[in-house]
C-alpha cells in the first residue's frame, strides 16, 4: 500500500452486511434496542404511577371510612350503659309514684334503697368500682386533697374524710376522690 488503490480492491464492491443474503436496508427496519428499552421503562413508570394513584385513593377512602366509623362509635358508645340504666330509671319512677300514694316512711326508704342498690349493681356490672379512701394513706395519684385538718398523731397523712367518692372504670381511675387529710 503506497497510497494508491489496488486494482483488485476497485473491482469488488465493499459489502457492509455481514450476511451476504441480507439486504442492506434490513437493519434500518429493526427497532433500536435503546428506544424499546426506553418505551418499556415509560410503560413501567406509567403502570407504577397508576398503582400509586390507586393506592393513594384507596388510603383516602380508608381514612374517611375509619373517621366515619369512629364518629359513629363515639355517638353510640354510651348506648349500652344508658339502656341498662333505663331499668333503674323505671324503678325510680315507680318509687316516686309510690311516695305520693303512701305515708309509710319505711316503705319509701326501702324502695329508694332498692333503686340505689340496683343503680350501683348495674354500674358495677359495667366495670365501675368505688374507691375506698377513708382511713387510707393519702396518695396524690388517687386522691385530691381539699383541705387539711389537725387530726392527731395517728391520723397524720391519712384520709380523714371523703368529700366526693372516687371511682375506677375497669381498673382505670375515672374520678379522683376529693378528701380531707389529717396533719
Amino acid at each position: 500500500m503506497n497510497g494508491q488503490n489496488d486494482p483488485q480492491d476497485l473491482q469488488e464492491p465493499v459489502n457492509i452486511n455481514t450476511d451476504e443474503n441480507t439486504p442492506g436496508d434490513q437493519h434500518l427496519n429493526e427497532p433500536v434496542t435503546e428506544e424499546s428499552e426506553l418505551e418499556a421503562l415509560k410503560t413501567k413508570l406509567e403502570e407504577k404511577n397508576d398503582q400509586y394513584l390507586r393506592l393513594a385513593a384507596e388510603f383516602d377512602n380508608f381514612k374517611r371510612r375509619t373517621a366515619k366509623e369512629r364518629v359513629e362509635l363515639i355517638q353510640t358508645a354510651g348506648k349500652d350503659v344508658i339502656v341498662s340504666l333505663l331499668e333503674v330509671l323505671d324503678d325510680a319512677a315507680r318509687a316516686e309514684g309510690q311516695m305520693d300514694k303512701t305515708e309509710d316512711l319505711g316503705q319509701i326508704r326501702e324502695g329508694i334503697r332498692l333503686v340505689f342498690q340496683k343503680l350501683r349493681s348495674t354500674l358495677q356490672a359495667r366495670g365501675l368500682k368505688p374507691m375506698e379512701a377513708k382511713g387510707t394513706e393519702f396518695n396524690a395519684d388517687l386522691h385530691e386533697a381539699i383541705t387539711e385538718i389537725p387530726a392527731g398523731e395517728e391520723q397524720a397523712g391519712k384520709v380523714v374524710d371523703e368529700v366526693t367518692k372516687g371511682y375506677y372504670l375497669n381498673e382505670k381511675i375515672i374520678r379522683f376522690a376529693k378528701v380531707v387529710v389529717g396533719k
